[in-house]
């Protein structure tokens, strides 16, 4: 697809396809932002496969998701990740020689510890004789964490999983520059003085500029904030809308963190500092002090801004995933299936962020269900103006015809049914660790609200994208 996005964000308002045709219905306003009650459903036919096993969640717990450069920033990922496998063995009581394999995802990895997987089980107290590996697919690595899980289950190849993911970014690799790096393994490898010295005469003063890391697209070079900030403008999504979304998430998170409904959370005792007990980035303001902060990304006219986009975010998530007639013989009630899953991948540069458009029909055609069926939507929020566009291209029968090769569009989640939680702009983005959040909350919700499915999606870097259908286990 050409850069569609590029010269629409040109011309918008008044010449771009786009937004000519996602300007004419208003997305968001005050009223339809807030969550409305919670409305049973009656009982629907099950997921269940003929010959393929039931998968089973029998508990999830995170560590509180912090703001980066707080009370986690003098810690490692491993030690992140191995408090939330001790609160999931605190949580489950399951024994540790009954965990046949734990598979994590991260996405910035520490060199230290590059299979951080294996270093926060041991460092939990896990056998050494329990495989652990590491996976990384952007902010759906968790997801991917989980899905590995249920491939291994599904396959026979194991009974027990722990699926997880862990981010810091506190504390993230900073590099020497190229020319800097080859000149220290040259010297490494030089074998005399006169080689020694030689390579020293060609060092010079802009070798020691470091190499920091950005949340930037490798194949365009694009930070997710810019194209964030294109979408929105393509998809005609005002300043207005994103910050009153971004305000209805961090309500409604404050609101069941009040409530007590974010029982996923573990404390965890920080070495040397006090226990952490709750998320500390949930901060509802008002639409007012939203408007005055200044665009984040494209400047001077954009509209992604600091109160309106997810936060750098530490934290750390775990779940124990079983065969269904596992966890039964050893006496668990689980709390959800895992059902059906699809991973998608579209163009990187002017679809970076549409992965839930792109998933969710995917995911619910090889269901057999309709998006009426789903009692809980949960969608990483990245940003505002990420949501908001994918409701649009949802919601549009020339989107899914011309982009997506369907005949009808699959429609937006009902905003009563949607994150009623709060999301990852309220609550955070540890890139490695959202998706196993967001499946617990998907689980959590059901049976709080009496629902049975639940539809679970993230976009991610590269343009790619993930759904998951989870069903409630009957009570």
């Amino acid at each position: 697809m050409t850069s569609i996005l590029t010269s629409m964000f040109k011309n918008l308002p008044s010449t771009s396809k786009w937004a000519l045709r996602f300007s004419l219905r208003p997305l968001s306003c005050s009223s339809q932002l807030r969550a409305a009650p919670a409305v049973q459903t009656k009982s629907k036919k099950t997921l269940a496969k003929p010959n393929i096993r039931n998968i089973v969640v029998v508990d999830g717990v995170r560590i509180p998701f912090l703001q980066s450069g707080t009370s986690y920033k003098e810690l490692m990922p491993h030690d992140l990740a191995r408090a939330a496998l001790v609160g999931l063995l605190h949580r489950t009581s399951v024994p540790k020689d009954v965990v046949d394999y734990i598979i994590f995802g991260t996405v910035i990895q520490e060199v230290k510890t590059s299979n951080v997987a294996r270093e926060a089980a041991l460092g939990a107290g896990f056998s050494d004789k329990t495989p652990a590996h590491t996976v990384t697919m952007a902010c759906i690595s968790a997801n991917q964490a989980m899905t590995t899980g249920v491939g291994l289950i599904a396959s026979g190849q194991c009974d027990v999983v722990v699926a997880g993911g862990v981010e810091l970014m506190s504390d993230v690799p900073i590099r020497h520059s190229r020319k800097m790096r080859k000149m220290m393994l040259d010297l490494n490898k030089a074998k005399t003085l006169g080689q020694r010295l030689s390579l020293l005469s060609k060092f010079r003063l802009n070798f020691l500029s470091p190499e920091l890391p950005a949340v930037a697209e490798f194949s365009t070079s694009e930070t997710m904030g810019h194209s964030a900030d294109r979408l929105a403008a393509a998809f005609a999504v005002s300043r207005l809308d994103q910050d009153e979304y971004a305000l209805r998430s961090h309500s409604l998170a404050k609101k069941a963190q009040d409530e007590g409904l974010l029982s996923d959370v573990v404390p965890f005792k920080v070495p040397g500092k006090d226990t952490v007990t709750k998320d500390n980035g949930i901060r509802p303001s008002s639409l007012e002090q939203m408007a005055k902060l200044k665009p984040a990304f494209i400047k001077p006219y954009g509209t992604v801004t600091a109160a309106n986009s997810s936060f750098l975010t530490d934290g750390a998530s775990a779940m124990l995933i079983m065969a269904e007639e596992k966890a039964l013989a050893m006496g668990y009630k689980p709390k959800a299936y895992l059902r059906d899953f699809v991973y998608v991948s579209q163009d990187p540069k002017d679809q970076l962020l549409l992965g839930p458009t792109y998933a969710t029909p995917k995911v619910l055609e090889k269901a057999g269900l309709t998006m009426t069926d789903i009692d809980a939507f949960e969608f990483h929020e990245a940003f505002s103006g990420q949501i908001l566009a994918n409701f649009k291209a949802m919601d549009s029968d020339w989107f899914a015809q011309n982009y997506m090769g369907r005949k009808t569009k699959v429609g937006a989640p009902p905003l009563e049914k949607f994150n009623n939680w709060g999301g990852s702009l309220s609550l955070g983005h540890p890139f490695g660790a959202t998706g196993c959040r967001l499946v617990m909350a998907a689980a959590n919700r059901l049976r709080k609200e009496g629902g049975q499915y639940g539809l679970v999606a993230a976009c991610a870097a590269g343009g790619q994208g993930h759904a998951m259908i989870v069903e409630v286990y009957p009570k």
